[in-house]
């Protein structure tokens, strides 16, 4: 088995939170190809993938809110972000269903990118985003919010309580709010917002994810093909039924038995011994 096939295996037995991290990275090469400028070295997004704060812009351009949390601004950003995004798929997979992480994962981009959009009138930030750090902060602290105590085990730390992590990945995004890239720590930070609200809803019965999982399947019904019926030929039985003709045999049996009967007793004992329904049964049938 080549590499090709052993990461076609890996994509399609690993899971959502593997197909994922494939998304994020295939999205990334192809940036390579058209949006990166070898001159320059770095990325130029078109305004129709990374999401603008201007609402001259992002108004015209809704999906935005959902792409830009699949493109990344370098390689060290997409590892980064890759690193911690399976860490916390691990984690969030083993008491959540995949349905649920990606409708996490979805919800969580789109409520960080309208908190950012909304930014640029409470600190005028005109700027575009990429990545998928803010979604990948809802999955953390929605993992974090439902088992805060969960041991964790790190190189070079031993093993922390998983609240450790989040609070320590946290305090670092408000330590630079104000330093740079204050609208990206702002969708990092409405993504963690997001995934606590999440669990806190799962817990008392209100599921989010469901929003994304029913229009997902309504799409995908949509596209599918209705499978259809194959053509059943219906055989006719062109013969005559026979229960008449059995009812008639019986009918005729029984008929003779009675009329041998009545001869039988006229050879014995005479006509004159039949009585009045007998004389009349075998008149008529002997017409």
């Amino acid at each position: 088995m080549n590499i090709l096939d052993d990461l076609k295996l890996q994509y399609r037995l690993g899971g959502i939170a593997m197909r994922v991290i494939y998304w994020n990275i295939a999205c990334f090469l192809i940036s390579l190809v058209f949006f990166y400028s070898y001159s320059g070295g770095g990325f130029s997004y078109p305004t129709w993938l990374a999401l603008s704060s201007d609402p001259s812009i992002f108004l015209f351009k809704p999906w935005t809110f959902l792409t830009y949390a699949f493109f990344h601004a370098s390689f060290l950003h997409l590892l980064f972000n890759m690193m911690v995004l399976n860490f916390a798929s691990n984690l969030f997979l083993t008491f959540f269903t995949q349905k649920q992480y990606l409708g996490l994962y979805i919800l969580g981009a789109i409520f960080a990118g309208v908190a950012f959009a909304l930014s640029f009138y409470f600190f005028n930030i005109s700027a575009p985003i990429v990545g998928a750090s803010a979604a990948i902060m809802a999955i953390l602290v929605a993992v974090t919010t439902y088992q805060p105590l969960m041991g964790v085990r790190l190189m070079f730390f031993g093993n922390v309580k998983l609240w450790h992590i989040t609070a320590v990945i946290l305090v670092l995004d408000l330590m630079q709010f104000r330093l740079d890239n204050t609208g990206g720590h702002v969708s990092h930070l409405a993504g963690a917002i997001f995934g606590f609200v999440y669990i806190k809803l799962l817990q008392n019965g209100t599921d989010l994810s469901k929003i994304v999982s029913r229009t997902l399947d309504f799409f995908t019904n949509l596209f599918k093909k209705s499978p259809t019926t194959p053509f059943k030929k219906v055989h006719k039985n062109y013969k005559k039924p026979t229960e008449k003709v059995t009812s008639r045999i019986v009918t005729k049996d029984k008929t003779q038995q009675q009329i041998d009967e009545i001869l039988d007793k006229i050879s014995q004992s005479g006509y004159d011994c039949l009585t009045k329904e007998e004389k009349e049964f075998l008149f008529k049938a002997g017409k």
